[in-house]
């Protein structure tokens, strides 16, 4: 009981630090203008706060599994698969924001729950960036929010018990909406961390001074003028990656589960 009130306070903790980190400089009080240098200043403050969220939680994560060495095994082979399919996107920029990686995160978190999704996504990211030398400021920001996908799928894998649609069209739907919807908060959070700092028409910009709501608005008209054609094609990525691989991926992984006596980490949280 005391493991499941400590899991749920850090993973509670994280999430809202992390969103505080993504929202922190749309607080800006200052007179119209532009944004306080001193606000620039935290911006890597902002994200070295984020890896130390990411950080936290991976370290104690393997720490609670680190007596399944089939899962971490497991873990491992998933994370080497996923980092390997993002070459895909450096080598295919014609897809837009299109990347395979995200449909093995969301079906991770679905089958052995949100926090060996949370382990997934953040660890693909980090591994992968060490691999396709993408390691920069934007990495704790896209860990976190990787990291976000796979747990939620443990929300997907609820209301489908709810619902009783498990091995039921409702399963495969709800997976479907997950994976497209997660198509464009990826790019929405994930823009956060530097669109306050960029310069551009008025209606875009962010406005030190302004409230928060005239802050979301123009952050709403920058998304649609730079990133929602980009982040549709994530979307229908998503979308079409689950409805041709997802059914024989989940009937793999739950075998994995079953002979393994695996237990479902998402009825544990």
């Amino acid at each position: 009981m005391k493991e499941k009130l400590l899991t749920g306070l850090i993973y509670f903790l994280t999430t809202g630090l992390g969103i505080f980190a993504y929202i922190y400089p749309l607080l800006e009080t200052a007179d119209q203008g532009i944004l306080s240098s001193n606000r620039q200043n935290e911006l890597p403050i902002m994200m070295a706060m984020i890896l130390a969220l990411c950080s936290v939680v991976l370290i104690y994560e393997i720490q609670q599994y680190r007596l399944n060495t089939k899962l971490i095994a497991l873990l491992g082979i998933l994370i080497a698969i996923n980092s390997t399919l993002r070459f895909i996107d450096l080598t295919l920029p014609v897809l837009g924001g299109f990347s395979p990686v995200f449909f093995l995160i969301l079906i991770t978190g679905y089958v052995f729950g949100g926090r060996m999704g949370f382990l997934m996504g953040s660890l693909t990211m980090l591994v992968s960036a060490l691999i396709t030398g993408g390691v920069g400021p934007w990495l704790p920001n896209q860990m976190l929010t990787a990291g976000w996908v796979g747990l939620s799928a443990a929300l997907a894998r609820r209301i489908v018990l709810l619902t009783h649609q498990e091995k039921k069209p409702g399963e495969w739907i709800t997976l479907l909406i997950f994976g497209f919807l997660w198509g464009y908060l990826y790019g929405a959070i994930t823009n956060l961390w530097f669109w306050p700092f960029l310069s551009g028409p008025s209606n875009q910009q962010f406005a030190p001074g302004s409230n928060f709501l005239v802050s979301m608005r123009n952050y709403g008209v920058f998304y649609l003028a730079t990133s929602l054609v980009w982040d549709t094609t994530r979307a229908i990525g998503n979308l079409l990656l689950i409805l041709f691989f997802g059914k024989a991926t989940i009937k793999v992984l739950r075998r994995f589960q079953k002979r393994f006596y695996f237990v479902h980490l998402g009825e544990e949280n």
